[in-house]
């Protein structure tokens, strides 16, 4: 069994302490003990003494290693496939690993098959005890696809709901986030009629010498209109200003009708991006700063956000970048703290994979057909980039013609020479071929593991950049980290520098100029490589897109790792043909979520 990290500043140490005898009794790592108190409370050592399979609350234990725990605790005789606690435990095991691969709900019967794969004969006492635990919850779906007449045009009985299973938290933020819209679709007016938001982006376009096109326009009005928008774009909208340009001249509707305007992205970085691209084109003060989700929200640790029902955001009109990288618990959290008859607006690259975290909101609300939805045209001369990102959304991995080196293609016949030419990209060819720095590039894996995977990635960068003993969960100060957790000023998927203050404490350093205290050492990652699934919402100067042997890619997977770049993008690839099979044969990945039927219940 793997250690856990142990998370710096953690309180409850006689808990801690009493849940490491426990463990040691069992014969698991006592490093367990912090993170089983975090994940379980105070009461970890009782409940761990009383059901071992309370390790399965760690996403690093697997059952077998718990079934080992188990047999230590409670005696080899004594322990059967279908206790009851083992039974209650695999469900919520089960569903958290449906969570972590996006998965906000299961379909019961599926979920019992997996039941009776981990041994367990009988799987409804093990989902009915799973239930009663409180970690999970059951939902009743309707089938949408069902003819409301039947025989002779008469109304047909009400089809049997499907049950289905997902973990309390994410099934109930999912549930919140679906109430959520009605509530702003159905408490929204105009913010201005439709002929005044087309003079008034009219006029924002003269202002700032700039030119909107009439898709871009249109949209706009919609935006006026209607309390709930999606904008579907290309990954050409970023360089070419569509997006700058519909955020300044959202702005502009907003000051004018005297709403207020919030503009945010997923990521520091995303958000330093736009704030930068919007100076550039002389905004104003309006549209001055575009701001990460998570301090427009005001986190201040996972789950909890200073802004919400009681404390709104203080706009009538909220717009958020990239929003193909919010899942439901994010999403549920921002629709939350806006308040009744606010405008909230997602532009979201439809191409790209669905978000690190459960659920794929951005495309359900299209499915859904109860939003607003006003596509934002493709760029009006694409470049290498771009043409490679489109070539790649239609399902082709070919080459480009790229005469300032924007794409480079560098071969690699196995993982360890992939990560080696990964290495020489970051430390010498890119800083001195593009003259783009080492802190500006970012590496992108399309696996954890394998040789040309994260793990073996920053090993390798570590040691070049800042080699030291890895003291916080891995990291040092000068290390480059990713946030893997929410907390105070920061959310997951933040990616900057580690630095040590004078008190001892910890900040890490954002794109964005701001620092921020770190909470839990346990939230801290290396960051010099990430995988495609942490790179969401983030785009750097360079990116390097690493596919290894091991590479299982998706057409999604591919194009989110191909346009985090804003200026050069190196493909070392090791997938062999494999890569593009892939991209042709694989167009999406399949989630199951409940948020269309949700909207469409109203």
């Amino acid at each position: 069994m793997s250690e856990a990290p142990i998370a710096a500043g953690s309180e409850g140490g006689d808990a801690a302490e009493r849940t490491r005898a426990v463990l040691a009794r069992m014969g698991a790592p006592e490093a367990l003990a912090e993170p089983l108190v975090a994940a379980l409370g105070p009461g970890a050592p009782t409940e761990l003494a009383a059901d071992p399979w309370r390790l399965l609350a760690l996403p690093q234990v697997t059952l077998e290693q718990a079934d080992y725990c188990a047999r230590r605790a409670l005696g080899e005789t004594t322990v059967s496939p279908d206790d009851p606690r083992r039974g209650r435990a695999v469900v919520a095991h089960l569903l958290r690993r449906a969570a972590h691969e996006g998965h906000t709900a299961i379909e019961e019967r599926r979920l019992a098959r997996a039941v009776r794969s981990m041994g367990i004969r009988s799987p409804e006492p093990a989902m009915t005890a799973a239930l009663d635990d409180g970690e999970v919850m059951a939902f009743e779906v309707f089938p949408d696809d069902s003819d409301p007449f039947g025989e002779g045009g008469e109304v047909a009985e009400m089809p049997d709901p499907e049950l289905y299973y997902g973990l309390a938290r994410v099934g109930l933020a999912e549930q919140d986030l679906g109430e959520g819209l009605a509530r702003l679709s159905g408490t929204s007016e105009p913010i201005m009629d439709s002929a005044t938001a087309a003079e008034t982006v009219e006029a924002t376009a003269e202002r700032l010498g700039i030119e909107v096109a009439p898709e871009t326009a249109a949209a706009l009005v919609t935006v006026a209109l209607r309390g709930v928008c999606v904008l579907p774009h290309g990954a050409g909208a970023r360089a070419s200003g569509v997006v700058a340009h519909v955020l300044a001249c959202a702005a502009d509707i907003a000051a004018d009708s005297e709403v207020g305007i919030a503009l945010a992205a997923p990521t520091a970085q995303a958000a330093a991006g736009f704030t930068t691209q919007l100076a550039g084109l002389g905004a104003g003060d309006a549209a001055a700063e575009v701001v990460p989700l998570g301090r427009l929200l005001e986190c201040r640790g996972p789950g909890l956000f200073g802004r919400g029902a009681e404390r709104p955001i203080d706009a009538g009109l909220v717009v958020v970048t990239d929003a193909m990288a919010l899942d439901v618990e994010h999403a549920a959290a921002l629709v939350e703290a806006c308040a009744d008859g606010t405008h909230l607006v997602l532009l979201a690259d439809p191409a790209e994979a669905p978000s690190a975290g459960p659920g794929q909101v951005a495309a359900d609300l299209v499915a859904s057909r109860t939003v607003a939805v006003a596509e934002l045209p493709a760029a009006a001369k694409p470049g290498p980039l771009d043409e490679l990102a489109a070539r790649v959304a239609g399902g082709e991995l070919g080459e480009v013609s790229a005469p300032e080196r924007e794409v480079v293609v560098v071969p690699a016949g196995s993982g360890e020479e992939a990560a080696h030419r990964a290495l020489q990209l970051i430390t010498d060819s890119i800083p001195r071929a593009l003259s783009v720095p080492a802190a500006e590039t970012q590496i992108v894996a399309a696996t954890r593991g394998g040789e040309a995977g994260t793990d073996a990635l920053n090993a390798a960068c570590k040691a070049h950049f800042n080699a030291g003993p890895g003291v916080y969960n891995g990291v040092d100060p000068g290390d480059r980290v990713l946030l893997a957790a929410d907390g105070p000023g920061y959310a997951a998927g933040d990616v900057g520098y580690l630095r040590e203050g004078a008190d001892g404490g910890l900040t890490v350093e954002l794109p964005d100029g701001t620092s921020a205290a770190v909470a839990d050492a346990a939230h801290l990652r290396p960051g010099w490589a990430v995988t495609v699934a942490a790179a969401h919402g983030g785009h750097w100067p360079a990116v390097i897109a690493v596919f290894g042997p091991e590479t299982r890619g998706s057409r999604p997977q591919v194009y989110t790792a191909g346009t985090r770049s804003l200026r050069h993008l190196s493909i070392v690839h090791a997938a062999g043909p494999a890569l593009a099979q892939a991209v042709r044969e694989t167009p999406s990945i399949p989630r199951h979520t409940r948020l269309v039927q949700i909207l469409r219940e109203g």
